[in-house]
Parts: structure tokens; C-alpha cells; sequence
């Protein structure tokens, strides 16, 4: 099985690699304490099922103790998010927001954080028992941090970098857990990476822009005739819906281009790694179902919509029909 990668794809899988080549025969180890790790890995579901009913359903699909490890990576990943886009207060420095992020990096990377630290604990676990390379966990918290500082990306392929160090990185260690044959997996875990990030880009513009950041390449931007003027206006005109539909086109053909890779996963992660792509590009749908206005609403799937194409996920993750 072999896949095509572009120039923007080839910068990314050397970093996809890298992880794995440097971590060949480190382990850490488990936390021991039962109580206190119930204690953690519940609160790290309670934080998935709060903020992600999408990655809450998908999760469920897995067996228990990947379960487990799958909510307490979305918790480490959730917190990291909330550090960056719920700042401290209005009156909090850049510096004081960035010192408070690299405080979370060295708890979250702890081999031993306190027993109350609730979420580190949990993902400390997690990476110890599913021997997650450390430096998958350090370029996304290098990701997330970006958000502190970079505003605008100018071309896609700076784009596809920051999607890799949010999404793509969070695929990568999610293998990890539900289990995979070997690293030819890796292209496809980093093409799906980036579609799930731009179809969260797309869904979230107009929130986005609110708070002060744009996703959107301004040289595709500017392509299609448009402007920042044009996205502060929530401009849904002619140009605007066909620069959606050039987006909309990429990420289904990201999606298309990673599926396959799912049979290159162990049986029982599939339909929990399928579930979580169908489910966000069905957002997809719903966007343009909406001529493209992601302005006056966000784009969602509803969860009667979400159940109802869980059995056909199921089946086409099982047979390989991807």
C-alpha cells in the first residue's frame, strides 16, 4: 500500500517520523495507585463527554481501557486548548499567558505529576501504558502554543504545519492506543490529522474571527477575490462560496486520501478512528447544505444523525470499504 505526498506533506511526515525513530525502545512507567488513577481517568471522560459529544460517541466504540486512554488524551489535548483560548483575564500580559502554558507543558510531560493534578495524571498513565512517544505530546503542545503569538497564516502549507502540530499529532499518539501494524500507517494518520483541523477551520470562522485570529490562507483568500474586510463583513457572496467550495473539496479529498489507512489499524480501533472521520466530515455537508453561511450559524451534526450512520460506519470500517 503506498500513498502520494506533496512537498507540504513531506515537510510533515518528517516530523510524523521523527517521534517514532527517537523513541525506539523508551518506555515509562505506569502510575500505581488504583484509587487515584479511577480518580483521574473519570475526570478525563467527565471533561470528553462535556466539550465533545462527537469524540465522546466515537470513544465509546472502543474497548475499556483504551477508552480510558483516548478520553484522558482528548482531556490533555482540551486543557491545552482552553490555556490559549480562555485567557486569564483581560488585564493578563502575552508574557503572563505564555509562562502560564509552559507551566502546564512540564506538568502534562511529567513522568509523576501530583495526585491532584487530575488530567496530567491520567495522560502520564496513558503514555506510559501505550508507549506513546513523548515528542508526538511535545509538538502539539508546540502546536497549541502558536495560537498565543501566530494570528495568520499566509500560504496552505504553513496551515497544513500549525494542522499537523494540533490534529495530526493527536491521531498519531491515538494509534498508539487502539493499536497499528506498523509506521506505513503514519502518512494516513497525518493526512486525516490535517482534514479534521480544516473542517474544523471552515465550521468555525466566524468564532474565530471573534477572537482575533484567522485560519484561512490569505494567498487562497486573495485567489478568490476576497479580503479580511470581506470576512469582518461575514461577506457570503459569490466569491466567498466558491472559496468555501475549494476548501470543502481539499478536506474531502484529505479524508478520501487517509481512509484507506484505516485497515492498517488493529480491528478494534477502526470504527472508533472512522466514526470520529465520518462524523466531522459530515460537517462538511452540513456547511453546504447552508450555502456556505458559517457566519450566522456553526455547522453541526445533530446526535440522532451522529447514531443513525453509526452502523454503516461500522460496517465499512470492519470490511475495509474505505
Amino acid at each position: 500500500m503506498t500513498i502520494q505526498m506533496d512537498t507540504w506533506e513531506n515537510r510533515l511526515l518528517r516530523l510524523a517520523y521523527a517521534p517514532q525513530e527517537n523513541w525506539a525502545g523508551t518506555r515509562e512507567t505506569a502510575l500505581a495507585d488504583p484509587p487515584a488513577l479511577n480518580r483521574a481517568y473519570t475526570h478525563s471522560e467527565e471533561i470528553t463527554k462535556e466539550h465533545s459529544a462527537t469524540f465522546h460517541l466515537a470513544s465509546a466504540l472502543l474497548p475499556e481501557e483504551q477508552r480510558q486512554a483516548i478520553r484522558a488524551l482528548y482531556a490533555f489535548c482540551r486543557v491545552s486548548d482552553d490555556l490559549v483560548d480562555k485567557p486569564q483575564g483581560q488585564g493578563a500580559s502575552a508574557t503572563t499567558e505564555v509562562a502560564r502554558f509552559e507551566r502546564w507543558r512540564q506538568r502534562s510531560l511529567s513522568n509523576n505529576p501530583r495526585e491532584e493534578e487530575l488530567v496530567a495524571s491520567a495522560w502520564a498513565d496513558t503514555r506510559a501504558r501505550f508507549n506513546i512517544p513523548r515528542q508526538y505530546a511535545e509538538q502539539l503542545l508546540d502546536g497549541v502554543a502558536s495560537d498565543l503569538t501566530v494570528k495568520r497564516y499566509a500560504t496552505f502549507p504553513d496551515l497544513a504545519n500549525y494542522c499537523y502540530g494540533v490534529a495530526s499529532t493527536v491521531g498519531l499518539m491515538s494509534m498508539h492506543i487502539v493499536g497499528f501494524k506498523d509506521d506505513s500507517a503514519i502518512p494516513y494518520a497525518v493526512k486525516l490529522g490535517v482534514a479534521l483541523q480544516l473542517t474544523n477551520i471552515l465550521r468555525d470562522v466566524a468564532e474565530d474571527w471573534e477572537n482575533g485570529r484567522l485560519y484561512l490562507p490569505l494567498e487562497e483568500l486573495a485567489a478568490f477575490g476576497l479580503s479580511e474586510a470581506d470576512i469582518a463583513a461575514q461577506t457570503n457572496d459569490g466569491r466567498w462560496k466558491a472559496f468555501m467550495a475549494f476548501q470543502i473539496e481539499r478536506a474531502r479529498r484529505l479524508y478520501a486520501e487517509a481512509m484507506p489507512g484505516l485497515v492498517l489499524l488493529e480491528r478494534r480501533g477502526r470504527v472508533a478512528v472512522a466514526a470520529a472521520a465520518e462524523l466531522y466530515c459530515a460537517i462538511l455537508d452540513d456547511i453546504e447544505a447552508h450555502d456556505y453561511d458559517v457566519f450566522s450559524r456553526r455547522a453541526y451534526i445533530s446526535n440522532r444523525q451522529k447514531v443513525v450512520r453509526i452502523p454503516g460506519i461500522w460496517w465499512r470500517a470492519m470490511a475495509g470499504k474505505y
